[in-house]
């Protein structure tokens, strides 16, 4: 008889001991497959965008003086930057751009940013109506008053936190 009630203790201790660790590890699994999960689209979404700048000038003619290509008053430096990756790029005014002299650069604010002080950028699409793959993205920063020459730097950092850099000179 006690072997019994023994043996019916420890079948109740087990089924209690087990439910505890079902409910300790059960939440955790659930809440890493989540985490995995959403780290896998993060993933997916940076290895399919990709973009790259391919073109930087100011506006300077051929013998380095200011030259308002763009009729908009003020000295203007336009990027060119391709999305060459398999998505589409949304969201491009969420993107940070830093720019300036080598080793003197910094963060440009985006136009919605500012309230038109200088400096800022804008962008518009070359050809297509959104930054899809293959397509063209020309992003205007505004300096406000010509820059003296020299070599620059333009860094895009995109939402997803990607980015691409480029030399060039004035």
């Amino acid at each position: 008889m006690e072997k019994t009630i023994v043996t019916a203790f420890m079948v109740i201790i087990s089924v209690i001991v087990s439910v505890m660790v079902y409910n300790t590890v059960y939440p955790a699994a659930v809440q890493s497959s989540a985490s995995l999960r959403n780290m896998r689209v993060r993933m997916d979404d940076r290895i399919q965008s990709q973009v790259t700048i391919i073109h930087a000038v100011g506006e300077r003619d051929q013998y380095g003086n200011w030259q308002d290509t763009n009729g908009d008053g003020h000295f203007s430096v336009m990027v060119w930057s391709k999305n060459i990756g398999a998505s589409r790029v949304s969201a491009i005014s969420q993107m940070d751009l830093f720019f300036g002299p080598d080793g003197n650069f910094n963060r440009i604010a985006h136009k919605d940013e500012t309230g038109g002080a200088f400096p800022y950028w804008d962008w518009e699409v070359e050809n297509d109506t959104n930054w899809n793959p293959t397509t063209t993205l020309k992003i205007t920063i505004h300096a406000g008053a010509p820059l003296p020459g020299g070599r620059y730097f333009v860094k895009l950092v995109l939402p997803n936190g990607l980015s691409t850099d480029y030399f060039f000179s004035l």
